[in-house]
């Protein structure tokens, strides 16, 4: 039985003025009385529009008004939830031993020629394999990244508790349930990805670990074919690791960025090699070069009209992430080396050496931005990272060692 979706969004607008709005009171307001059930999914897909939030006991409440606050954001690890949720697809295909014998051995072969092919600025040949090898490699480190980009925007309360997302490339999902982890509880969100490739399913498997008011929706297609308007004025617009692999990156970032909110925030995330950080720098220049569109960081904006001209290789240190399990279990899986030190001493990977971010926010015609309001650029690479001599490039959790990078296009990552 269907729902009359007028009539209920009419008692909603109305009830969560007086109470919690409980789908087995509604359905009696309603024309021929549908079944509760039906009803409280009619009502979760209508919860964004309605400013809506579903309580643990099923009933649903208004989303707070007050910005997201900054969560203190120091990942020491990629959740377990979700590095189980990658194992759980890596079983599913290969079995239980799926880090021995030739299946292992293929993931780490494939993790080589990704690496390789990121080195010599070749095209990857991307398929599920390819997916689940980017995603032990890199899910923890695009994870983490993406929450350091978001801090600018919550501490200066440009993060809502609503928000519409849509997401570029979305890849494997590392910056997705970033977004998730990121929000506080009672945040509602309408997320939309858009993503071509193999990397959708394993996408859809981690989306499949976040909560009820993350509500989610996967376009199969490139960023070129899609159309943005279709999804509605969105809060935050994410490009993560994908600009560099954009046949037009410019144009197709600047016309993305037609369908921003007021005050809506694009967030571009990019390794901070010499070149991609660059080109990053470039693509924002060109996207807000005689627009409203404004840029908030890393470099105040002191003078009107007036933009730094400098190539933009700047970075952030930030602290350093345990290896995820399936990493250390497909290292241990081929040639295995240990170094023991009586003191309990743990040698940890570097949280990423990829990352650049850059936020482009819509600032109304005329209207001067402060500090200002309108978009962020942060490139973050730790010790340990590109140009470090301390740093193992590579490297899986069992000893096995990848080619040192070159400076370049994102690892593994096919041009669309």
């Amino acid at each position: 039985m269907s729902v009359d979706r007028e009539s209920l969004r009419e008692n909603a607008k109305y009830l969560q003025h007086v109470r919690p709005i409980d789908p087995e009171e509604i359905y009696e307001y309603l024309p021929e009385q549908p079944h509760p059930a039906v009803v409280r999914q009619a009502l979760r897909e209508e919860a964004f529009g309605l400013g809506l939030r579903e309580q643990s006991d099923g009933t649903f409440v208004p989303v707070e008004t007050t910005p997201a606050p900054t969560p203190g954001w120091e990942p020491t690890a990629f959740p377990d939830r979700y590095d189980r949720a990658l194992e759980g697809v890596l079983i599913e295909r290969f079995g239980r031993e799926w880090a021995t014998g030739e299946s292992g051995y293929t993931l780490r072969e494939r993790i080589r020629e990704l690496k390789e092919n990121y080195y010599r600025g070749q095209t990857a040949e991307y398929d599920a394999v390819a997916a689940l090898a980017y995603a032990i490699y890199h899910g923890a480190d695009f994870y983490a990244a993406t929450g350091y980009a978001l801090d600018p925007l919550a501490e200066r309360g440009l993060l809502s508790r609503r928000l519409r997302v849509l997401d570029v490339g979305a890849g494997t999902g590392g910056p997705a349930v970033a977004l998730h982890d990121y929000l506080p509880e009672d945040a509602v969100v309408d997320y939309h990805a858009v993503e071509p490739s193999a990397n959708a399913e394993l996408l859809g498997e981690l989306l499949g670990e976040t909560g009820r008011n993350f509500r989610t929706t996967v376009h199969r297609t490139t960023a070129e074919a899609f159309d943005p308007g279709t999804v509605g004025a969105v809060d935050l617009l994410l490009f993560g690791n994908v600009v560099s692999e954009l046949a037009t990156p410019a144009a197709t970032v600047r016309r993305y960025c037609e369908t921003l909110a007021a005050d809506g925030t694009c967030l571009l995330l990019a390794p901070a090699d010499l070149e991609t950080a660059t080109g990053l720098r470039e693509v924002e220049r060109t996207v807000t070069d005689g627009s409203e569109l404004g840029v908030y960081a890393p470099t105040l904006r002191l003078w009107d009209g007036e933009d730094p001209a400098d190539g933009g290789w700047s970075f952030d240190e930030r602290g350093s992430l345990e290896p995820p399990a399936t990493q250390g279990t497909v290292g241990r899986g081929g040639r295995t080396r240990r170094v023991s030190r009586p003191d309990g001493g743990v040698r940890r990977r570097p949280v990423p050496q990829h990352e650049c971010a850059v936020r482009v926010h819509v600032a109304p015609a005329g209207r001067r931005t402060p500090a200002p309001r309108a978009g962020e650029c942060r490139q973050t690479r730790p010790a340990g990272g590109v140009g470090d001599p301390r740093h193992q490039p590579g490297e899986l959790s069992g000893g096995e060692a990848l080619p040192e990078p070159r400076r370049g296009r994102q690892p593994g990552v096919p041009r669309r």
